[in-house]
This record gives structure tokens, C-alpha cells and sequence, in this order.
């Protein structure tokens, strides 16, 4: 059985579940949008693609977030996934990130697609 994220209810009154691959990618967002030093116990996990809100946006931010969200993939989900290929693209006021994924134990090839704030496109 696996949780789903957010944790939630289900129709029945029971904690929400999910499949393999929309928990692979739930854990992927939690990575994302971390940072570092809010988790107590864990005090190095995320990337904190949040903090960049405040950030000037532009060519390098998107550079600079690709090399530290496939580091922080890498480093907290690599028994789970091989981080293909990591895309960011600045658009005006809006950062999206493009992760390409193989999960492990299956070998398909996923990609997710995330939008600076957690909201997905």
C-alpha cells in the first residue's frame, strides 16, 4: 500500500492510496519543493526551488536550478529513479521544470512536468 501525497481521505474514510508511478512522482514534487532545513530530521533535504521565487529570473536562475534539482534527485531518489534528463525554462514570471525519469524497477521512461509553486501544467 502506498500513500498518497498530500495525505488524504478517501471516499471510504480511508487513507488515500496510489500507484507505483504517481508515488514516484509525488516523491519527485517533494524534492522539488523542500528546502533545505525544513524537514528536522533531514536537514539537507530538497532543493528549494521555492526560495527561487525572489530570485531574478532568467537564463542563468534556469541553468543554476537545472544542475541543483538533478543533484537533489540524484542524491534522495536514486534507488528509486535514474534522472534521465532535468529541463528549465524560464518564461517570464514562471519557472517550469522537466524531469525525465526511468524507475527502476520497471525501466519505463516517465517524465513530470512542475511549475514553480507546486501547481502542475
Amino acid at each position: 500500500m502506498l500513500l498518497d501525497y498530500p495525505f488524504h481521505f478517501d471516499g471510504r474514510g480511508h487513507s488515500a492510496e496510489t500507484t507505483d508511478d504517481d508515488y514516484i512522482r509525488d516523491l519527485i514534487e517533494q524534492v522539488l519543493f523542500t528546502s533545505p532545513g525544513e524537514r528536522v530530521n533531514r536537514p539537507t533535504f530538497g532543493c528549494g526551488v521555492l526560495q527561487l521565487v525572489f530570485a531574478p529570473n532568467g537564463d542563468a536562475l534556469a541553468a543554476a536550478t537545472q544542475l541543483t534539482v538533478q543533484g537533489a534527485l540524484q542524491q534522495w531518489l536514486g534507488d528509486l529513479i535514474q534522472v534521465n534528463a532535468v529541463k528549465v525554462q524560464s518564461v517570464d514570471a514562471t519557472l517550469s521544470i522537466f524531469v525525465s525519469y526511468t524507475v527502476r524497477k520497471t525501466q519505463q521512461q516517465q517524465v513530470a512536468q512542475f511549475v514553480q509553486g507546486g501547481a502542475e501544467i
